[in-house]
């Protein structure tokens, strides 16, 4: 079974079945054991065309299948250098197995398939977690829920230091209720003499509050009170036209960057046209990853990342309470609670295509 949407209707869903087909040369098959869903996985969809979300599960128009990031088991191989058992980290479609044209890669295995060519590796290799230092048993859930959006967080903050800001000495972050948001405060707390405002909705400020990660918290209406002649920074989670308007609007010249990076408020995206200040860029996280890449070597930031990932993932505590949703009528639950911006922004949804318990 997989769970799709509409993608002319991102309200409109269904759960199809899954025909086992036999396996050809090369390929293998694992079964999803788990994967987290998030307001990411939302995002995902709002940008499926324009970043080819939706060609890395590709099925009939006009459904799609939103990736995930999750846990599988190879459970059948045609490729004599994979064998069954293993336990994988990756992409995964929100349903109950993923059949692959695999090569071996480092510590797992890499889709090869031609839907996949023009991918990024970050989202086409699955890791071997037996292997993976940043991966504990016993917080599992807390690794599917952050280490995806973590990621992209560590790249944001990485990405905004080695360009020094652009100058700003503060950083304005929407949706700062979210899970992405959550991250890239804790790494910036850790630039001195840098401040980070959350702005959030008046339903989440005092969740928010209580994190203590941000030196300020405003609600979106609230924008307009900060002075605008202290130069400043935008990283948009919330992907709203009007949020962004209202900051660009608000600061002007003295906006230094203005980055996209989410959609949690996917309804309210659009055109604003020509806006005052910087052109707000979509911020691609695997392009900053090749760069350090380049710069450090792999191992080094891997290194990096998993000292500051190891980090949230032990003050997660502190917020973040896991639900576990399973069958089809748990992940649609889920959906709908994230697509309506319903869902309590201390939980994190792990689920699972299979009925049964997946503690």
């Amino acid at each position: 079974m997989l769970f799709e949407v509409n993608r002319q209707n991102f309200r409109d869903t269904r759960t199809a079945n899954q025909p086992a087909g036999k396996l050809t040369d090369g390929q293998i098959r694992l079964a999803v054991e788990r994967f987290a869903f998030t307001t990411n996985n939302i995002t995902y969809a709002v940008a499926g065309d324009m970043l080819d979300y939706w060609g890395f599960f590709p099925t009939e128009a006009p459904w799609g299948r939103i990736p995930a990031i999750g846990l599988g088991t190879v459970v059948e191989s045609a490729h004599p250098g994979i064998t069954a058992g293993g336990r994988y980290f990756g992409f995964y479609p929100m349903g109950t197995e993923l059949v692959i044209d695999a090569r071996p890669h480092g510590d797992g295995f890499r889709d090869i398939g031609p839907h996949r060519a023009n991918h990024a590796a970050t989202y086409t290799d699955f890791r071997d977690i037996s292997e993976d230092q940043s991966f504990r048993a016993d917080q599992a859930d807390e690794y599917l829920l952050l280490w995806g959006m973590f990621m992209t967080s560590f790249l944001v903050d990485d990405h905004l230091a080695d360009n020094n800001f652009h100058g700003a000495a503060r950083t304005l972050v929407t949706s700062a209720s979210s899970k992405t948001s959550i991250s890239l405060a804790q790494c910036l707390a850790l630039r001195e003499d840098h401040r980070c405002v959350g702005v959030t909705s008046g339903r989440n400020r005092s969740f928010v509050e209580q994190l203590g990660l941000y030196d300020e918290v405003l609600t979106y209406d609230e924008i307009d009170q900060l002075d605008p002649a202290v130069c400043s920074g935008l990283v948009d989670m919330a992907g709203s036209a009007s949020i962004r308007s209202a900051v660009h609007t608000h600061f002007g010249e003295d906006l230094a960057f203005s980055l996209t990076v989410g959609a949690t408020h996917w309804e309210e995206g659009g055109d604003t046209g020509r806006l005052p200040g910087p052109k707000p860029e979509f911020f691609f996280a695997p392009g900053q990853r090749a760069k350090r890449v380049d710069d450090w070597g792999a191992a080094e930031l891997d290194s990096r990342i998993d000292r500051a990932f190891r980090s949230l993932v032990d003050q997660s505590s502190n917020w973040l309470t896991v639900e576990h949703r399973v069958g089809p009528d748990g992940i649609e639950a889920t959906y709908r609670d994230l697509l309506e911006g319903s869902a309590d922004p201390a939980s994190g949804f792990v689920c699972s295509m299979n009925e049964g318990d997946i503690s």
